[in-house]
């Protein structure tokens, strides 16, 4: 029995996202932008294989930068998180999920971040399934500073290469791409 190497897992995922994450047509985009094409990460990390890959890599990542809890803005970053938390569990060092909530509920504890406590001195990746200009990293971010924890870097699945990672270094936040746009191509390009 052989063992899939990273780079073949890679290459795995790499179609997962072409097949099932891309659409082409006319789309409107969180950003207000008209696109001729849309990446609905979520149909790759709702997915059992995609999202143990994308949770692999994101932990892997986390590893890389000494992060102890991972999560973003819902609803994208919500199976990225609980996945590569999950995943952690079975490790030396498990980490935590967190979800920021787009808008703080008014009832209950009124709370703008679900998930167990983050404070000074913890390392956490934001995460998403998709970026365009980075606006939903940066509403993470700003939930995020008044806990105290440090922001040690962002991780999507597909860069659309429009002025995110430019909006996140401005910030002071450094991305990693698992894949960039013009990785791929439209089906009728595919030889």
């Amino acid at each position: 029995m052989t063992t899939a190497t990273d780079t073949d897992l890679r290459e795995e995922l790499r179609e997962l996202v072409a097949v099932r994450a891309f659409t082409y047509g006319t789309f409107t985009l969180t950003s207000g932008r008209t696109s001729d094409y849309y990446v609905d990460g979520k149909q790759v990390t709702l997915d059992g294989r995609g999202l143990y890959l994308v949770a692999r890599f994101t932990l892997e990542h986390c590893r890389d930068l000494g992060v102890d809890a991972v999560g973003g803005l819902t609803l994208g970053a919500d199976p990225m998180a609980a996945a590569t938390a999950a995943l952690s569990g079975d490790t030396d060092h498990p980490i935590s999920a967190f979800i920021v909530r787009k808008e703080v509920k008014a009832h209950g504890t009124s709370r703008a971040i679900e998930g167990p406590d983050l404070h000074p001195g913890m390392r956490v990746l934001l995460v998403d399934d998709t970026m365009t200009t980075g606006g939903t990293f940066l509403q993470a971010q700003d939930a995020v500073i008044p806990t105290g924890a440090t922001i040690a870097g962002a991780l999507c699945v597909v860069d659309r290469e429009e002025g995110g990672r430019e909006a996140l270094e401005a910030a002071g936040v450094k991305l990693h791409a698992l894949f960039q746009r013009s990785e791929f191509s439209p089906p009728e390009s595919r030889a």
